[in-house]
């Protein structure tokens, strides 16, 4: 690593030991990369709190929708490779999804969380979540709530069963497995990149606790009047369901089990080349990570603002974020990616992944000025 920024690794090193010696944070895990290298690896506390195993680099930690970045990721290499077009209509590829209206919604539709398709059934379980085709002939049941790219309404869960069955039925193979074989493989990061995670590899994962997310999504429900139909009670996006093993090991692409360091060189293969490899094209970062729809959320009543797949900020970024607290995003100008994991999620806390994540943006914004 450059020793220029020898300062702004300690400083982060000092920031997430406090959040452990406070006890605000169980373990942390924050990377970034700058122009395709590594500028900052750092980990504090503990995966398990209930053994005292340590936090370590390559322990990966559920970070519920960060994993959508994962997902997005494998789309847009397909599509450098001409096997996927964002203006696919989905039913040209799944035929039965056509019913109840549902030909006109594309590929595009579905990355920008405009297919009109966000609601689950109410009685929706964990157990509904591993089995693939039952999800996805639910969503080829559905009628959609409205015109595709009529309004955006945040796909919490069914954003992951619309997409992965696209890449399923392009490639023959679950997303993933090419995520796998096309991603994480070429990266060095097998072990590091999950959407399935195999059995062999639980052992490995962080142990994620609850600090005030399960009360937040009971807020939700009760605040908010769309949001159980999207995240029906029982299958919330909280430390419950992402502590299931066998929710874990099944292909449920709207969210991922990663590392810090895994997922911000995945960003960095997207910026650039990482070691000889790059994901895509300069014209393709271009095109999914621009604006592609603005508006105010029929979930959660903000505006929100979506390029292909991932969220677009106003400070130039565009990644992914999870309930609880994890992030991954990438600053195309900057040439920098930064993550930021933690496995206690939080709530109403000051979002200290937000903190770190600025923390590195600022330095590097001033260490280039």
């Amino acid at each position: 690593m450059d020793g220029r920024w020898d300062g702004l690794r300690a400083e982060v090193r000092t920031a997430i030991d406090e959040l452990v010696t406070s006890g605000r944070e169980a373990g942390v895990q924050v990377a970034a990369y700058l122009h395709g290298a590594p500028l900052v690896e750092e980990q504090a506390g503990l995966a398990d709190a209930t053994t005292g195993r340590p936090l370590t680099a390559d322990t990966p930690i559920h970070a519920v929708s960060t994993g959508k970045g994962l997902t997005a990721t494998v789309v847009h290499v397909l599509a450098e490779r001409g096997r996927l077009d964002y203006d696919l209509r989905i039913a040209d590829v799944w035929p039965e999804f056509a019913r109840h209206g549902k030909d006109g919604i594309t590929l595009r539709h579905a990355l920008t969380h405009t297919a009109g398709l966000p609601a689950l059934p109410a009685d929706i379980t964990a157990e509904d979540f591993t089995d693939w085709d039952r999800m996805c002939g639910l969503l080829a049941d559905a009628t959609p709530r409205w015109a595709p790219g009529e309004r955006v309404a945040y796909h919490a869960w069914t954003w992951g069963w619309l997409v992965g069955e696209v890449v399923r039925r392009v490639t023959g193979k679950p997303v993933s497995q090419v995520l796998a074989e096309e991603v994480a493989g070429p990266l060095g990061l097998t072990g590091e990149l999950f959407l399935a995670v195999p059995e062999a590899e639980l052992p490995r994962l962080a142990r994620l606790e609850d600090a005030g997310l399960a009360a937040l999504m009971t807020y939700a429900s009760a605040n908010l009047p769309n949001f159980d139909a999207v995240a029906p009670p029982g299958v919330r996006p909280d430390g419950t369901i992402g502590s299931r093993p066998d929710v874990l090991r099944a292909d449920v692409p709207a969210v991922g089990t990663m590392t810090a360091r895994g997922i911000a060189r995945m960003y960095a293969a997207l910026l650039g080349p990482v070691d000889g490899v790059r994901l895509i094209s300069p014209d393709r970062l271009a095109e999914v990570s621009a604006v592609a729809v603005r508006g105010e959320d029929w979930v959660f009543g903000a505006e929100v603002t979506f390029g292909l797949g991932y969220a677009v900020e106003a400070d130039g970024s565009f990644g992914t974020a999870g309930s609880g607290g994890s992030l991954a995003f990438a600053y195309p100008d900057l040439g920098l990616t930064v993550a930021a994991l933690r496995n206690r999620l939080g709530a109403g806390d000051g979002d200290p992944m937000e903190g770190l994540r600025r923390l590195v943006r600022d330095a590097v914004v001033a260490g280039s000025a």
